[in-house]
């Protein structure tokens, strides 16, 4: 007789509508939290255009949050600190000594072999004043008759 009722009750408590309560499974597995979720696109800041690589006016040569890189001569600091280029030449980057630190510039300059900071001391002014031939040099064309 205990034995039918011993096995009455581990049938009871098998069954899912028994006195003691239904035990409910996991239907999906537990996952964890992400962190930053991923929501907003990248930005695509950073370096357009590097060291020696040659610049039309408006070429933009950084973008960037704030001015890690600061303006050189020949180019412009944008609304959102982008750096770009207002002549057509060479790109250069230099740092500067400002107050207790360095300062990274950068600069266009009009023939490939120059240096940033420019000397003016040994090689005078750049004079362009704003004015620079957009037109590239064109060869001499010699004639011969035949």
């Amino acid at each position: 007789m205990s034995l039918s009722f011993f096995s009455r009750c581990c049938e009871a408590a098998r069954s899912p509508f028994s006195p003691l309560g239904s035990v409910r499974t996991a239907t999906k597995r537990a996952g964890g939290t992400v962190r930053n979720h991923g929501g907003s696109p990248g930005k695509r800041l950073g370096l357009k255009k590097f060291s020696d690589q040659y610049v039309i006016p408006g070429n933009i040569i950084v973008r960037q949050r704030g001015t890690q890189f600061h303006p050189g001569q020949n180019v412009a600091i944008g609304r959102d600190h982008t750096i770009y280029a207002t002549v057509p030449g060479y790109v250069r980057f230099y740092k500067e000594k400002w107050m207790r630190t360095e300062r990274k510039f950068v600069g266009v300059v009009l023939n490939r072999g120059e240096k940033l900071p420019r000397d003016e001391a040994a090689f005078g002014r750049s004079r362009h004043c704003g004015l620079v031939n957009l037109t590239p040099l064109k060869p001499e064309q010699s004639y011969t008759s035949s």
